[in-house]
């Protein structure tokens, strides 16, 4: 079984880079046949998971935060859709690895490297939308964010100081006097279509964002739905007051929290825009229309 492993050196503030030695040394002396390469560029990730899988690699890790499996994820869809089928591990070895703790795999490269030594394995469901910069569709295995928690990416990314859940949360707080006015959006989704101002539209695969934030804490990565989480327009201090809620799990029970299940959404701005990520990378800024469909029992990991 050959390995194909794709180090972003940059995650976690250049932490993945020192930890590169390491990871060689336990792929060395497990006999397990390895490449190891590292990205160069934006994207690079991606190409290089394609092509991967078209070169016969059985495994291709992902060692790098949720942008590096985003993008190693969507380099396995496309070799997928072309007839190849390779398998995907994970190293959450960066910021925020949201996407890691919705399939199970803890933080870390000495435990993340366990869970690839017992070569447990699950097949996850994965969505697609499509919209913004990705008119011919972006995969995510995680989730969307539109509104409030995409402008808090947005802030969490420009931060040099802080990492981790810390520097989300530092961001959380400084979007309450960045974005506090909700668009006026249409929701299509099943036989519903509704307008409301939605400060934030969370569509979940997983369960968590922002390394801390859990968006939907029941999900389930293979059940083949998404999970909604619809915050209406609050005041300021009622963002605040949500905060906490969210860290806990427990905003479902507030008034301004709508929540729900389907397999396809469409989110169309009316009055206003939608600034959007997936899976920590950006969407678009100012969008105008999203849809978003899950597609079941897609992509084979190694996981618990």
């Amino acid at each position: 079984m050959r390995y194909k492993l794709i180090v972003n050196p940059t995650s976690g503030r250049g932490t993945a880079e020192s930890l590169i030695p390491l990871l060689e040394s336990k792929f060395s002396a497990a006999n397990y046949p390895f490449e190891l390469v590292r990205t160069q560029a934006p994207e690079h990730a991606l190409e290089l998971a394609k092509n991967a899988a078209e070169e016969g690699f059985d495994v291709v890790v992902a060692a790098g935060g949720d942008g590096t499996a985003n993008e190693v994820l969507n380099g396995l869809m496309m070799a997928k859709d072309a007839g190849y089928h390779t398998t995907m591990g994970l190293l959450a070895i960066g910021r925020g690895n949201d996407f890691a703790f919705g399939v199970g795999i803890p933080t870390g490269l000495e435990e993340g490297w366990e869970i690839i030594r017992k070569g447990d394995r699950k097949v996850i469901d994965v969505g697609l939308v499509k919209g913004g910069l990705f008119p011919q569709g972006r995969y995510f295995g995680n989730g969307i964010g539109v509104g409030f928690d995409a402008v808090v990416g947005f802030e969490a990314a420009k931060m040099k100081r802080l990492q981790g859940f810390l520097s989300y949360l530092v961001a959380a707080l400084k979007t309450i006097f960045l974005y506090y006015k909700a668009p006026l959006v249409r929701l299509e989704y099943g036989d519903s279509s509704y307008e409301l101002n939605a400060l934030m539209v969370s569509i979940m695969n997983g369960r968590r964002m922002g390394g801390g934030f859990m968006m939907a804490p029941d999900s389930k990565i293979d059940d083949t739905l998404l999970d909604l989480c619809i915050a209406e327009q609050v005041s300021k201090l009622g963002v605040l007051a949500l905060i906490p809620k969210f860290m806990a799990g427990t905003q479902a029970n507030e008034a301004a929290i709508r929540t729900d299940r389907t397999t396809a959404l469409k989110v169309t701005a009316i009055e206003g825009s939608l600034p959007a990520h997936a899976d920590g990378e950006t969407l678009c800024t100012e969008g105008d229309q999203l849809t978003i469909q899950l597609i079941p029992s897609q992509i084979e990991i190694i996981a618990p």
